[in-house]
């Protein structure tokens, strides 16, 4: 499983905005940047404060991204 948050890294350049801008306005920590610029998951509680303040949906911040069967299963 992948998580991509490329809608948000493009809605940050629509509105002029940078990761340490959402980061001071949204009040989010050094580490929940560090782990979306990842691609790691983030808690909804999250999703949400971002989408308040950048006036969004969650669909518009996060996408999924499917992986082979084969690393699934190396994984599962």
């Amino acid at each position: 499983m992948a998580i991509s948050y490329n809608g948000l890294w493009k809605l940050l350049i629509d509105k002029n905005m940078n990761k340490t801008d959402l980061m001071n306005e949204v009040n989010l920590s050094s580490g929940t940047i560090a782990k979306m610029s990842k691609g790691e998951p983030v808690s909804m509680l999250v999703l949400e404060k971002i989408c308040k303040k950048l006036d969004c949906d969650f669909g518009d911040l996060v996408h999924f991204v499917k992986t082979d069967k084969v690393e699934e299963k190396e994984n599962g």
